[in-house]
């Protein structure tokens, strides 16, 4: 039970860490790990999938007995929209006007409203996808006039620095940014998620403000690939 073990530890982590956000929400990062790992996570806890991938995601979810919720944390290409949003219940990597008007095209013919976060490459790495910050609000107020779907706020992949303390004003940024963001009151949006943090920076993450975070090594071990 090394899995209930790993999530116990993480959820006390969490806790320890908690200081802008009252809630954290934990996303469990499934890739390449199979159903058998999925269901013995949930049963310890864990209560939202994340995947990055469409075709592993379909496959997963046939197969899974559990009512979960399920996260799309990678890149989105436009030909996989309608999949991802007959399937996720948010879309966190939302990183152009073309990809949300796809998304919303695809939810209005199954009368969805697709919740999304807008992805923010918030250190201009040039191998990460995501807008530049200075672009967020643009964004912001086009996807607040789409009729399906509601922006629900931020995520970002932080550069990897061995010393977390490195990666601390990537994620005092973003808060920055999720704050005028929200404050903003777009119309049609519900702006409530800041998703950043991962196995080697959540505790960074959360006490600059994130309530939500993407984990799957910290739970699962090492993938199997």
């Amino acid at each position: 039970m090394f899995i209930a073990e790993n999530l116990a530890h993480i959820i006390e982590n969490i806790n320890g860490a908690t200081n802008k956000a009252n809630h954290v929400k934990l996303v469990a990062v499934t890739k390449n790990h199979d159903v058998f790992a999925m269901e013995e996570a949930i049963t310890a806890g864990v209560m939202a999938i994340g995947e990055n991938r469409i075709q592993e995601a379909v496959e997963k979810a046939q197969s899974l007995t559990s009512c979960v919720e399920w996260h799309l944390i990678g890149h989105l290409q436009t030909n996989k929209v309608r999949q991802a949003v007959s399937l996720f219940d948010m879309i966190q990597s939302v990183d152009s006007e073309r990809l949300a008007i796809e998304i919303d095209h695809a939810a209005a013919k199954i009368a969805k409203r697709q919740d999304i976060l807008i992805q923010i490459n918030v250190a201009n790495e040039d191998t990460k996808f995501g807008i530049s910050a200075k672009d967020v609000m643009s964004l912001g107020r086009f996807i607040s006039n789409l009729e399906h779907v509601r922006l629900c706020g931020l995520m970002t992949v932080a550069p990897f620095n061995e010393n977390t303390e490195l990666t601390r004003p990537i994620f005092r940024e973003m808060y920055q940014l999720f704050i005028e963001l929200r404050d903003a009151n777009l119309v049609n949006t519900k702006v409530e998620w800041l998703s950043m943090g991962m196995t080697h920076d959540y505790q960074v993450a959360v006490e600059e403000g994130s309530n939500l975070v993407r984990i799957g090594t910290g739970i699962f071990g090492q993938r199997q690939y």
